[in-house]
């Protein structure tokens, strides 16, 4: 007959750590950070010297592969009359040539390439508003965790009254002007 009692004392357990981990239970809530950023012009102006310097440092790779290939085709055509030695003094231009610019390429979009320090430059004080803002925010609606919808996180679902994405845009004193992409 002990066994009912073990039982009984077993479900009043588990009922008082329900209750009291429920007391304590973490809130949660979400941020959409590209919608965030979306609303901030600064971003939006960073975005757009990215841009630019992009185009202007893809243009300047592609006009030297452009004079790497016809290099390349005025050997072509002229290899048959050049003796030995110029043939490959040549070849050894246009692959000195093409070395320069895959290592300037590298240097420009490589991982620690240009593009790459400028990108923090402008946009990583801006992102550390934001996440600032965020923390502010949870720290004020007393959350424990906040998720962000735009990291490709899964959330199947998402309760609209869980986020706190335009109050992290009045905190960072922004109006949410754009669309929400939900």
């Amino acid at each position: 007959m002990e066994t009912p009692r073990k039982l009984k004392f077993g479900i009043i357990f588990a009922i008082l750590l329900t209750s009291v981990s429920f007391g304590y239970a973490q809130k949660f809530a979400y941020v959409d950070s590209d919608y965030i950023l979306q609303n901030i012009p600064e971003y939006q102006d960073a975005q757009n010297q990215l841009d630019e310097f992009s185009e202007n440092w893809q243009t300047d790779i592609e006009e030297k592969f452009s004079e790497i290939d016809l290099l390349y085709r005025k050997y072509q055509a002229d290899a048959v009359l050049l003796p030995d030695d110029m043939k490959r003094k040549r070849e050894d231009e246009i692959i000195s040539k093409e070395r320069e610019t895959k290592k300037f390429q590298e240097e420009i979009f490589g991982p620690e390439g240009l593009l790459f320090k400028k990108r923090e430059e402008l946009v990583l004080p801006i992102q550390e508003r934001v996440y600032s803002a965020i923390e502010k925010t949870a720290g004020l609606k007393n959350l424990g965790v906040v998720f962000d919808k735009a990291s490709g996180a899964s959330m199947l679902f998402s309760d609209p009254k869980l986020d706190i994405s335009d109050e992290v845009l009045e905190e960072l004193g922004y109006s949410y002007n754009t669309q929400r992409n939900n």
